[in-house]
């Protein structure tokens, strides 16, 4: 430390020229100048730190609105998802009533043509017999009946029959 204040030593030439600065420097204001230099700068630094932390509010807000979207978003599909499945039952359930009512149309149908069909064969069957009946009881009554009044009796009994049968 003896060689800082030394007069033949450069340290204390250095000393002296440092304290002669920092005189001109604070007479001159530029210790104010290096304050407010200093003073702007950490109020810059303040803006952007404000800037930032508005800044990452404003993201926060973005992200927790998308996520609530995305919540809403999916409870739609959800929905529709469930609404879908709700109409695919219910188009199954009227799909059967309807193959069921088909069916029962068809069986109905079906029993219609048997009756008709069973009506049917009954009356040729009759007309069948009745034909049958008048040609037997035309053989019997020709060979039973003779003379100028008979072919007009067995007409008569012959239309009777047909009529009867039929």
């Amino acid at each position: 430390m003896a060689e800082v204040f030394n007069p033949a030593g450069p340290e204390f030439w250095v000393l002296v020229a440092t304290l002669v600065f920092l005189a001109i420097a604070w007479k001159v204001g530029g210790f104010s100048q290096l304050t407010a230099a200093l003073d702007k700068r950490a109020e810059r630094i303040q803006a952007e730190l404000d800037e930032a932390k508005a800044l990452r509010a404003e993201a926060q807000s973005l992200l927790d609105d998308y996520r609530r979207k995305q919540q809403e978003a999916q409870a739609d599909a959800d929905a529709i998802v469930a609404s879908a499945k709700a109409e695919a039952e219910r188009l199954r359930v009227e799909s059967i009533a309807k193959a069921e009512e088909f069916v029962a149309r068809r069986t109905k149908l079906a029993e219609q043509k048997i009756a008709q069909a069973e009506t049917q064969a009954v009356a040729e069957v009759r007309s069948a017999a009745a034909d049958a009946a008048v040609k037997a009881a035309s053989t019997v009554l020709a060979s039973t009946m003779q003379g100028p009044g008979a072919g007009t009796i067995m007409g008569t009994a012959i239309g009777e029959v047909t009529a009867k049968l039929n």
